[in-house]
């Protein structure tokens, strides 16, 4: 039978989502029926990552969302990033953006938190979000009603490229100064 490195790359290769060791793990002990330790595992991805970052390639295994994903390089990103402009049809708008924001920053978070900040009824971008993947029933709260909880999605850690929410930006680095009048101190 061949190398677990050749299976590992498969199923890496065609994973829609960042694929975790232990999923890599239960798949080989499937197939080659015997245990696979995670060190064994962790020592094929180290080969397959050395073999995509030496080789003249468009593409890298990258550790994502605490697991692994083949990417593009970043040298290929603006090229990518002008067939994304040219295909995007379906953009999220402002509203569902600003509504994401909010749940990434804020979650777990419920519908009436997000129309409480935004100020608006929120029903369409969550149901919007919710379709694309890039938000989660994460639960109820305690209070009145047990009105439903919203999360990030392992999606929306894939799309942006982040393994946990503390990769996110501050929003302290949001701020916009430039309409401020007198001085600014330090």
């Amino acid at each position: 039978m061949e190398s677990p490195e050749l299976f590992i790359e498969a199923l890496i290769f065609s994973s829609e989502q960042s694929i975790r060791i232990e999923e890599i793990i239960f798949c080989l002990q499937s197939v080659f029926e015997r245990d696979f330790g995670r060190d064994e595992v962790v020592a094929c991805i180290a080969s397959i990552e050395k073999k995509y970052r030496e080789g003249n390639l468009a593409i890298e295994l990258v550790n994502v969302a605490n697991g692994y994903q083949f990417l593009t390089k970043k040298d290929f990103h603006p090229i990518i990033n002008l067939l994304q402009i040219q295909r995007s049809k379906k953009k999220l708008s402002p509203a569902s953006l600003e509504t994401l924001a909010i749940i990434a920053y804020k979650q777990p978070v419920t519908k009436l938190e997000i129309e409480q900040i935004r100020g608006v009824n929120s029903e369409y971008s969550i149901q919007k979000l919710l379709e694309k993947e890039l938000i989660t029933i994460s639960g109820k709260s305690e209070g009145v009603g047990r009105p439903i909880l919203y999360s990030p999605s392992q999606q929306f850690m894939d799309y942006f490229g982040i393994n946990s929410l503390s990769d996110l930006p501050q929003i302290k680095d949001f701020q916009d100064t430039s309409s401020s009048i007198g001085e600014q101190s330090e």
